[in-house]
């Protein structure tokens, strides 16, 4: 077998597995609360600035907004956001936060720091961790050209 074919030798495979695994430490902290991964990342975009548009949410999450809607649908029925029309262009769906989603954030402040411990490890520090996330910053911007 060629070293190239190698699955220990794939970066693609170590990000994957790395992602899948962060995002399985967050499951029993956000699940109490009735909250899956990709809802949070929206809570925290929100939380950022409020009464943002669902094409703009999407963006910043890097995904598209036939992805993101559903899940505004179902933060919507579970209280936490509103979506209302945009006045300046009625094609435009406005999200804000309601009084609960803007609780949510002093409930779940705790989490961040939560999922830290659990992915300390020697070569991830407080120090360490800057560099990591230029050079996955560096990494993102390339594969979105």
């Amino acid at each position: 077998m060629l070293p190239q074919f190698q699955l220990d030798n794939q970066l693609c495979f170590r990000l994957y597995s790395a992602s899948r695994l962060l995002t399985q430490a967050y499951h029993p902290l956000l699940a109490p609360y009735g909250l899956t991964y990709p809802q949070y990342l929206v809570m925290l975009v929100l939380w950022e600035q409020d009464s943002q548009k669902v094409n703009d949410i999407a963006k910043r999450l890097l995904l598209e907004t036939n992805t993101v809607t559903p899940l505004l649908k179902r933060m919507e029925q579970e209280g936490l956001v509103r979506r209302s029309k945009s006045a300046e262009d009625a094609r435009q769906v406005l999200v804000q936060l309601t009084p609960k989603g803007r609780e949510m954030e002093k409930e779940l402040s705790d989490i961040p720091m939560r999922v830290a411990g659990a992915v300390s490890c020697a070569s991830l520090t407080p120090e360490t961790v800057p560099q990591l996330f230029r050079m996955l910053d560096d990494m993102i911007e390339k594969l979105k050209d």
